[in-house]
């Protein structure tokens, strides 16, 4: 619905710089033009809503025909309607319905084209390829911490080896799959309990959970990252070490997971916490689209992370 809004809009922006005789005049025929665009799309977007269950019954090329039918049909009846109260009285509701069957194949072989860009073996290809990213930086990390138990406290280095096969396997998880809340926060534990048997009293760890559904389905690897670059970035380079905070809550139909770290003014921590950043965006882009955001909140002394994913019961 907002691609919809945006370009209906910005395709009345375009007809309003074509109509006006110069830039001064553009802004208030592009309001002009509004005035008329808007009850249409808005109506449009509305029963399109009500009537999506039946339009997808139907083949995808009658389907698009009756969306463009719809589209005309209500432009060509809402500007009889504005002429029989004498608000319009230039042009016609033909060539009205015309213009917004026009608009609406625009933005219908854009969203095909789209769709075309986002199948699902392409989009599988690319979650596999960023989660192929991910995998060597926290397994060979990992391997290292138990390597330097191995000789000196074999017991642990034994339940490290068994926790890093925990890893191994959530690493090869299938990256079209969704896991749960309670999987993912699992998987996480683990990880930053290998890490402290590397740093030891170094690293300090703060899970708030608050009253959430662990059921909930969330992408693999979505934590883990993260955690590993407020390690990093975070603890690592502080002598006297610090703590991690991971806060789990729910808003609302919003899922907010948030990692924060003391920075000790690091200047390279942005710089190199981007890439796992933008590794997680660009995976909450092909899982959810525009229904997930990440955010982040830079001060003086604290980095933190911010995932809102949208609250669904099921897998996908």
């Amino acid at each position: 619905m907002l691609r919809v809004l945006l370009g209906i809009n910005s395709l009345a922006l375009l007809a309003a710089l074509a109509q006006s005789p110069d830039l001064a005049g553009w802004l208030g025929r592009y309001v002009e033009l509004a005035a008329v665009v808007e009850p249409w799309l808005l109506l449009s977007l509305g029963v399109l809503a009500l009537s999506r269950d039946a339009l997808w019954r139907f083949p995808l090329r009658t389907g698009q025909a009756l969306v463009l039918l719809l589209a005309g049909g209500l432009a060509f009846g809402l500007y009889a309607y504005w002429q029989s109260l004498a608000l319009s009285d230039a042009g016609s509701a033909w060539r009205s319905a015309l213009l917004a069957m026009a608009a609406a194949a625009i933005m219908l072989g854009y969203f095909e084209l789209r769709a075309r860009g986002f199948s699902p073996a392409q989009t599988e290809a690319r979650l596999a390829a960023l989660n192929a990213r991910i995998r060597p930086h926290f397994l060979f990390n990992s391997l290292n911490a138990v390597l330097s138990l191995i000789r000196a406290r074999p017991q642990q280095a034994e339940e490290a080896l068994e926790s890093l096969s925990d890893l191994f396997r959530a690493a090869m998880r299938d990256p079209a799959s969704l896991v749960s809340l309670a999987d993912e926060i699992a998987l996480s534990k683990q990880y930053l309990e290998l890490e402290k048997l590397r740093l030891g009293d170094r690293l300090a760890v703060n899970w708030e959970i608050g009253p959430v559904s662990l059921d909930l389905p969330i992408p693999p690897l979505m934590l883990q990252p993260l955690l590993e670059n407020a390690v990093y970035h975070g603890i690592e380079p502080a002598p006297e070490g610090g703590t991690v905070r991971i806060a789990i809550a729910q808003h609302g139909d919003e899922l907010v997971i948030a990692i924060a770290n003391p920075t000790a003014g690091h200047l390279q921590h942005a710089a190199g916490n981007q890439i796992a950043v933008g590794n997680i965006r660009e995976r909450l882009a092909l899982y959810y689209d525009l229904e997930a955001r990440l955010e982040i909140e830079a001060a003086a002394h604290t980095y933190e992370v911010r995932i809102v994913l949208p609250c669904r019961q099921k897998a996908l």
